[in-house]
């Protein structure tokens, strides 16, 4: 344990303006406070915060965050209050400390949800002050390196899976790239333990025989820089087993297999020498193809900066090299803390390393609760990158993988949302063509354009799912009340009476919602029935519905207020119009439905309406359940010009250019196939299944007509079955 004299000499060796004073009254208070605690190793619990506040002067952290350090446990785990720490320490510290213990008080719960809530938490915290996440890195680190002490396995595995899940990558996102191996290489031994035995075996196998190698290709190397000119130091080593064992992973290969278990770090003065060393390197050894990044022109979010490469080096070996400058060296090893005198420039909050905190927070905004923005942070975080280019030659980062649609929500979040259509490299591409590196993406944009559900299944950023699906949800809810103000519209004009707005209300605890819109949303989506709410508001009409239990029919009338009703024999169906697919309204697959058709829907708890044209074979299914079913009819004002999916079979004789014909003819029609699939071929015939984009069911007939006027095409239907 770090002894009291020796935590204030290691502060002021590196900022000789730190308050000793502070320190030497932190380092008195935790000690009191925690008295007596124990750690599950048996240790002084008081040695933990002095080890955090270790590793934060190691990180050469400011004096309020090694104060911070000191004091992080003491308001969660002793009788020490936020105020007295203010009063002793001052405003900023205690800031500090709450927002570290906020942290604390969820953590190491087995119910995702309060993981969810711990994380959403640290990024709020982190969002006001950035040490607030290097302190809990700290503190995670030493847990991590007492976590064997821990007598359950599980609790012991559940620690460090969120330490590699959420922890390390955190800590690579601000650039703290020795802590973030370390905390891997911990969790690794406790989520894999016979893996990680076999291959520490293997790696203490290589140290005994090549491990006499990597001071010769250090020589090597140096002596080939210097002929070039060139002041370097260079230094190498055999890589950790969670690095070793993710490439076994990721390439699918054994241990053997692997050739670049060693790399190598080249450290020069200027960026220029950075390139002069990659010179002297490519034509000193054989360059291994397609394993040279360039991070100096085109850095990592985080702000890491160097060249990666791979070559045959000395003796015939297989090693990576990275070369970078001093300054870059200090930023790879320290990220965020390498800059901890940030107070002096605010502005450096702004700069590429804070980049994505802005995204989780944006993230964070769209989520609907913890779980989902826990799910979207890992998509941030966890995947490698492309470079991308603006048209006007911004550099957007983006998750490999990533989509046009991901490019628009990163430029921004009102971009995405307008996005049409995209140009890649000047050509017109789908929106979910994957983007590669050097790509230039320009974004095509209108003033009516929504983000379409589909979206979410070509998106692979937190950011941009979690918009769509913040869109979606919002457009569902209004999709959901308008079809149930119609459903219920409906049921009124049916019974010949409306309920007065006061009514409504007296019934809403009996559907246990809160408000009339919540109502509607709840018949909309199929969770409650317009004919249950009809029965409650009036129980008796003329139509011999029965007084509810307790009220009489005096009371029951007033209930009411009478309503148009409609003429003998007439019904007023539940209007339906062209609406976003996949929201409250669902066109069946088995028949495609279009305007003009005869249909009825079919309600689904929690999805609701399904609708289907009314000799639909699928239908038989539902009999069983009339009340699903619902009377409904296309409102034709509002479908417009929409387009609709029509199916046809269709059998063409097997000749050259028939199926140009074919597609010929359904194009001078203004159809456009959606999809075809062939489902029988003789040598004489083939009989294909095309799916079309149509206005309404005339549309269709109008295509059906000329392709029977085809001499090509043998027959065609409109499909009326399932397929």
């Amino acid at each position: 344990m770090i002894r009291q004299y020796e935590l204030v000499e290691r502060v002021r060796a590196y900022d000789p303006s730190a308050d000793e004073d502070a320190l030497n009254r932190a380092y008195v208070f935790s000690m009191k406070a925690h008295g007596s605690q124990t750690r599950a190793s048996g240790d002084p619990y008081f040695s933990h915060p002095v080890e955090v506040a270790g590793i934060l002067s190691e990180l050469k952290l400011d004096c309020a965050s090694i104060v911070t350090g000191l004091l992080h446990d003491t308001v969660e785990d002793t009788v020490a209050t936020l105020p007295e720490i203010e009063a002793s320490f001052g405003g900023e510290v205690a800031r500090l400390v709450d927002g570290v213990t906020k942290l604390s008080l969820l953590e190491l719960q087995s119910d995702d949800t309060r993981q969810a809530e711990n994380f959403r938490k640290l990024l709020l915290a982190t969002s006001e002050d950035i040490r607030v996440l290097l302190i809990k890195l700290a503190d995670r680190l030493h847990n991590m390196r007492t976590l064997h002490h821990l007598p359950s396995e599980e609790k012991r595995r559940r620690v460090a899976a969120e330490t590699m899940e959420i922890y390390a990558p955190l800590a690579e996102r601000i650039g703290m790239q020795e802590i973030k191996d370390e905390l891997d290489e911990l969790s690794f031994g406790h989520l894999y333990p016979d893996a990680a035995a076999s291959i520490e075996k293997r790696l203490g196998y290589l140290h005994e025989t090549a491990g006499e190698s990597i001071p010769k290709i250090v020589d090597r190397l140096k002596r080939d820089l210097s002929e070039g000119g060139l002041d370097a130091e260079v230094s190498g080593r055999i890589k950790r087993a969670y690095s070793v064992w993710r490439k076994m992973q990721r390439k699918n290969i054994d241990f053997d297999q692997l050739s670049d278990v060693m790399a190598f770090r080249v450290v020069v003065p200027t960026v220029g020498d950075c390139y002069r060393a990659l010179g002297t390197i490519h034509t000193a050894y054989a360059v291994v193809p397609d394993q040279f990044n360039d991070y100096i022109s085109t850095p990592k979010m985080n702000g890491y900066r160097s060249l990666h490469t791979c070559v045959m080096g000395p003796e015939g070996r297989r090693i990576e090299i990275q070369i970078r400058t001093t300054d870059m060296h200090r930023v790879a090893e320290y990220g965020v803390a390498a800059h901890w005198r940030y107070k002096q420039d605010e502005t450096s909050t702004e700069g590429r390393q804070y980049r994505w905190l802005r995204h989780l927070l944006d993230i964070l905004e769209q989520a609907s609760g913890p779980e989902e923005f826990l799910e979207h942070t890992k998509l941030e975080m966890y995947q490698d990158q492309v470079f991308c280019f603006t048209p006007a030659g911004e550099l957007i980062a983006l998750p490999r993988g990533a989509t046009p649609v991901d490019f628009a929500y990163a430029v921004h979040s009102e971009v995405g949302d307008r996005c049409v259509g995209a140009r890649i490299n000047g050509r017109v591409m789908p929106l979910r063509t994957v983007l590669g590196n050097g790509d230039q993406v320009e974004i095509v944009t209108s003033r009516t354009g929504t983000p379409a559900p589909a979206w979410e299944d070509i998106v692979v950023t937190g950011k941009a799912r979690a918009r769509i699906r913040r869109f979606v949800r919002s457009e569902r809810r209004e999709e959901f009340l308008r079809l149930g103000k119609a459903i219920l519209q409906k049921g009124y004009r049916d019974v010949g009476y409306k309920p007065s707005a006061a009514v409504v209300k007296r019934v809403l605890g009996k559907f246990d919602v809160k408000t009339e819109d919540d109502l509607y949303v709840a018949i909309g989506e199929g969770l409650i029935t317009g004919a249950d709410v009809i029965a409650a508001i009036a129980p008796r009409t003329r139509r011999g519905r029965r007084v509810a239990k307790g009220e009489d029919e005096a009371q029951a009338a007033d209930n009411v207020v009478p309503f148009e009703r409609p003429g003998a024999g007439d019904t007023v169906p539940v209007p339906i119009r062209g609406l976003i697919p996949g929201m409250a309204v669902h066109y069946g697959n088995c028949c495609h439905p279009l305007p003009g058709d005869r249909i009825v829907g079919i309600v689904t708890a929690g999805k609701g309406v399904s609708i289907h044209t009314r000799d639909c074979e699928s239908l038989e299914s539902f009999q069983a359940t009339p009340e699903r079913w619902l009377d409904v009819a296309w409102d034709v004002d509002a479908v417009g010009a929409d387009s609709h999916i029509g199916r046809i079979t269709i059998v063409v004789s097997n000749e050259p250019g028939t199926l140009g014909n074919l597609t010929t003819m359904i194009g001078n029609h203004l159809g456009n196939i959606n999809n075809l699939r062939f489902t029988n071929r003789t040598p004489d015939f083939f009989e294909m299944v095309l799916d079309i984009e149509v206005t309404d069911a005339g549309h269709l007939t109008d295509i059906i007509a000329a392709l029977r006027s085809t001499p090509s095409v043998t027959s065609v239907e409109r499909a009326r079955s399932l397929y």
